[in-house]
């Protein structure tokens, strides 16, 4: 424990004096702390910002998260990805109104026991809500202990990640003993103050992302380059041991914009998968050899005299890369299509649904188009 004290305490004055004024850290309160960590996960910070105010103005408390209905959470969550995220929520805010009468948990087994809440969220929120002295391990911890430590086995191997969690574990004991004011944080005040189990991981995650980086670490400004025994060794840019890539898989889908009197055929997903419940026009994963007339045939049950390419999108999921080439329909047979699945919305209509995101911007497309035409 005595090798670490200046380690914790180095990273307390770090982030008392240079701690970002984040939003979710001017509040205690575990409800906001939950959603701010749920959002960042795969997400940078200044994404996730507007994201979480208007989460937090649409649904300011966990009973109402709970009785929120399907749609408007996928679309304050639109954009976002991952969307399994978004519905362990509602079913994590539906157990703590049904087992722990509406009051967030503060024992770190019954946080770790919510839908989708794994150890590394358990140990964030019960220390930055509740100042308790539970360790926290994402990439960035990671990273830091890693070089910190010079640990130079795969970080993912069982072993190693259990190493990682008992330094981390160690760091944030350590902190617990630190005096109450320890951790306050510069410019926080009343509800917003932070305590030193709170304070000592949140400069770890903090150091992460913005000193110990993971290419061309800025160890100049880093608060305990002094104790990093990876610099010392000039490993600091290979460590920790990086994963061998994974090779992108590429895809090719269609996707076909029909209209009729202003109105656009648009289907729901269904219930489970990748975008489950969001909507999308009507669209397919074709060969590379596809025809746009026969998948068109085949996706609506009619076959256009006439198709014209609007655009064609790239966008990613996960390891896929998929080339996204939209059609408009023109000339078709209205009563051949299948529209028994779907439903035929303006533009404005769809706006308020929430959409994938390679079509949504299909959406804002046709938005641009109908106000170009009015004007």
């Amino acid at each position: 424990m005595e090798k670490t004290a200046p380690i914790t305490r180095s990273l307390l004055t770090w982030f008392r004096n240079d701690a970002r004024d984040l939003p979710w850290r001017r509040t205690r309160d575990p409800y906001a702390i939950w959603i701010s960590e749920v959002m960042l996960q795969q997400t940078q910070v200044k994404t996730v910002i507007p994201y979480w105010e208007r989460w937090m103005k649409a649904l300011p408390t966990i009973e109402s998260l709970a009785r929120a209905r399907s749609q408007r959470l996928h679309k304050l969550w639109e954009g976002l990805g991952y969307y399994s995220r978004v519905r362990n929520l509602q079913k994590a805010a539906r157990v703590i109104m049904e087992r722990h009468k509406g009051r967030f948990p503060e024992r770190f087994e019954e946080v770790l026991a919510l839908p989708g809440v794994g150890r590394y969220t358990a140990g964030a929120i019960c220390s930055i809500a509740f100042n308790q002295a539970t360790p926290v391990l994402d990439g960035n911890v990671t990273r830091v202990l890693a070089r910190l430590f010079c640990v130079r086995q795969d970080p993912r191997a069982r072993g190693t990640r259990e190493r990682l969690w008992t330094l981390a574990g160690t760091l944030v004991r350590q902190a617990a003993g630190e005096p109450p004011g320890a951790g306050d944080s510069r410019g926080s005040a009343g509800p917003g103050r932070t305590g030193p189990c709170s304070a000592l991981n949140q400069a770890l995650m903090e150091l992460g992302a913005l000193v110990c980086v993971p290419r061309n670490p800025k160890c100049g400004l880093c608060p305990v380059s002094t104790f990093c025994q990876a610099r010392a060794k000039g490993l600091a840019d290979r460590l920790p041991r990086r994963a061998r890539s994974v090779q992108a898989i590429k895809r090719r889908q269609f996707a076909f914009v029909v209209e009729r009197n202003g109105r656009f055929l648009v289907r729901r997903r269904d219930e489970t998968g990748v975008n489950a419940r969001l909507w999308e026009f009507p669209s397919c994963d074709v060969s590379s050899a596809a025809e746009p007339q026969e998948i068109a045939q085949a996706t609506l049950g009619t076959r256009p005299r006439r198709l014209k390419r609007l655009a064609t999108l790239s966008h990613s999921i996960t390891r896929y890369r998929i080339r996204l080439e939209v059609y408009r329909v023109g000339e078709w047979d209205p009563a051949g299509t299948k529209a028994a699945s779907g439903r035929w919305l303006t533009p404005e209509q769809m706006r308020r649904l929430p959409f994938t995101a390679a079509h949504s911007r299909i959406v804002r497309r046709l938005q641009a188009r109908k106000r170009n035409l009015g004007r």
